[in-house]
């Protein structure tokens, strides 16, 4: 991912103006800036594999939510993220919407790449946090682990609760009643 340098920073206005991205690229505004990258094939497998796992879950239990691939979430006026998997509990999903941006989702799912992973566990995180979303994992392809941030009841104002799973673990949340995926089968055999 390529931070593009702008005389003045972007706002989430102007960001969401911008044309259709290339075909590959993924792009975000993290404190202003317009970030790109384009995935790489781990991260999209990964990505996949994840969102096949929630997406099975969630038609198996209708009712408890919505899961979705990469949307425009604005976050503020400076912030607009393109979280790599989404959750809604209930029905505050978009569903079929076509309006923009998305709304916060309860569970927003990051996945490793080389040149956005710092800002996935940096501005990213905080802002997710200062912005009250439920559970954030954050996928890490190159140790073959899921960091977990989430909060331990509503209304809580920070992450209070932290997680590191390891390939020989299972991936659960408290927002998700049923679900487990071994990480084994997430991520592939070195």
């Amino acid at each position: 991912m390529t931070a593009v340098p702008v005389a003045e920073r972007m706002t989430a206005r102007q960001f969401l103006a911008l044309p259709a991205p290339e075909y590959f690229q993924r792009r975000q505004l993290v404190d202003g800036e317009l970030v790109v990258h384009e995935p790489r094939p781990l991260h999209q497998r990964v990505l996949m594999d994840l969102a096949f796992a929630l997406e099975t879950w969630t038609r198996a239990h209708p009712g408890l939510g919505e899961t979705t691939l990469p949307l425009d979430v604005q976050l503020d006026d400076r912030n607009v993220y393109v979280p790599d998997v989404l959750f809604y509990s209930g029905d505050r999903g978009p569903g079929r919407s076509e309006i923009l941006p998305s709304p916060m989702p309860d569970l927003a799912v990051e996945v490793r790449s080389p040149s956005t992973w710092r800002y996935d566990i940096g501005a990213k995180k905080s802002a997710y946090e200062r912005h009250g979303l439920r559970e954030l994992w954050l996928v890490d392809t190159a140790a073959d682990e899921v960091l977990i941030f989430r909060r331990s009841a509503a209304g809580v104002a920070v992450f209070d609760i932290a997680v590191e799973l390891d390939r020989e673990q299972q991936l659960t949340s408290p927002l998700l009643p049923g679900f487990s995926l071994a990480l084994a089968e997430l991520f592939p055999q070195r």
